[in-house]
């Protein structure tokens, strides 16, 4: 018994490999089959065989010698003979879901914080409201459907003073302006300045009933603020905002242990 379990340990690292090198070549010709790499792949490996054989049956020295030389470059040789499909399949691995998600919460922070900047020094106000899991279709049935791709033009068109849907918060899901022109719910808390306007107080409230996260700019200041959790931070900078921002989207899209992410947050909080 003892001697099984010594061999088993012995065992597990060269069952390991021979594991991980069968699904890579595997995936590696199902990655290559049916593309323009296939034939080129196909003749390649026949060749090298062909010439191994050869120069190990007759004793080929000098032969032998090169093809030592060569396989000692051969993964250069990879890389320039079958540049196109490896630039293809590394272009795939950056489509996984993972990897896609966390690319698109970044390209969409750099919409958001490009478009305070544009915003905030003509002191143009703006509500954007970034949906994360809870939909704000379901909170939020007032708006003009709009469905097109988040650009920051696109959100300084819709925000500008003399277009006809620049009142109102904007919903963002995905990389996609849903809805424009949207009535976000008010908190109903007492405890907040009297001074703070509409917008403010419509970003604190949308955050109290969903974890989406809601984008201010202030017209009668130009200031900038963020609320979450029906807690809303003012007078932040571009640099902060994006700090938050990707704390908070790309953390989500991220893998987080199930305590992170099922355990449940306080949904109110305090001005600051």
């Amino acid at each position: 018994m003892n001697e099984i379990v010594a061999w088993g340990l012995r065992a597990w690292r060269p069952v390991l490999e021979i594991l991980i090198l069968s699904v890579g070549i595997y995936q590696a010709f199902v990655f290559l089959r049916g593309t323009r790499g296939a034939p080129i792949v196909t003749g390649f490996l026949a060749v090298l065989l062909a010439i191994t054989l050869t120069s190990r049956l007759l004793d080929l020295q000098v032969l032998n010698l090169l093809l030592n030389q060569f396989f000692a470059v051969l993964a250069v040789a990879i890389v320039v003979l079958f540049q196109p499909e490896i630039r293809r399949m590394l272009a795939q691995v950056g489509n996984l879901p993972l990897v896609a998600n966390v690319q698109r919460e970044r390209e969409k922070i750099e919409v958001i914080c490009e478009t305070v900047e544009r915003l905030a020094p003509v002191r143009i106000g703006a509500l954007i409201a970034l949906e994360q899991d809870i939909q704000l279709s379901d909170v939020v049935e007032s708006g003009i459907s709009v469905d097109c791709e988040a650009t920051p033009e696109m959100l300084e068109t819709i925000f500008f003073p003399n277009n006809a849907i620049h009142d109102g918060g904007v919903i963002i899901r995905g990389n996609r302006i849903l809805r424009a022109a949207c009535i976000f719910p008010l908190t109903q808390r007492d405890d907040l300045q009297r001074s703070l306007g509409t917008r403010h107080r419509a970003a604190i409230g949308l955050t109290e009933e969903t974890d989406s996260v809601v984008v201010v700019v202030s017209e009668e200041t130009g200031q900038v603020s963020f609320a979450h959790r029906g807690q809303l931070t003012r007078n932040v900078s571009v640099e902060n905002l994006r700090a938050f921002l990707t704390q908070v989207l790309v953390r989500r899209s991220s893998p987080r242990s199930w305590f992170q992410r099922w355990w449940p947050q306080p949904t109110a909080g305090k001005e600051t």
